[in-house]
């Protein structure tokens, strides 16, 4: 029974929209249509900024970069608990979402997704954001150009949801 009522959420979610909008005499083709072509004018305007943040990102994976940083700051994540194994994924999720799904990945598949590093990544993939890209998209939409406190503000609260990515791990499996 649970299972059918997961599968109607879509479809009924879709059938109340286009009843409520019929009622409120809303040409619901011409809506979408129209949010649809606005969609594309914001994705135009915002996919200089993904492809130079995206491109930044792999440089320096390639390059090895994240490597060394890695290895520099790993005494300093194990004092506060974060496994320093998950370096990568610190530094490259604020970049991009793509990137750290990958190393991501590479964490689960090397470390299992039942290992500390393996949970920690998966906690912290799924209670960050892609700040810089976010950023980007966002306030490029709006057109606002100084994001002066917004960038180190969504930057603290990264590195408070790592670090509580780290301790909710720790507390709930040890």
């Amino acid at each position: 029974m649970m299972e059918l009522i997961f599968q109607m959420v879509v479809p009924l979610t879709i059938a109340a929209v286009a009843l409520y909008a019929m009622g409120k005499r809303v040409d619901v083709y011409d809506a979408l249509t129209q949010g649809a072509g606005e969609g594309l004018g914001v994705m135009v305007k915002i996919i200089p900024a993904m492809v130079g943040l995206l491109t930044a990102v792999y440089m320096l994976r390639a390059s090895g970069v994240l490597e060394a940083l890695g290895t520099l700051l790993a005494p300093l994540l194990t004092k506060m608990g974060v496994p320093p194994e998950t370096v990568g994924l610190l530094l490259v999720r604020p970049v991009s979402g793509n990137a750290a799904l990958g190393v991501g990945t590479e964490l689960i598949q090397t470390y299992g997704p039942d290992s500390t590093v393996g949970r920690t990544a998966a906690v912290m993939l799924g209670s960050t954001e892609t700040t810089f890209y976010t950023i980007a998209v966002y306030f490029g939409s709006a057109g606002v150009k100084k994001t002066r406190y917004a960038v180190p503000a969504a930057l603290c609260a990264d590195v408070a949801a790592f670090l509580a990515a780290a301790w909710a791990v720790r507390v709930v499996f040890g």
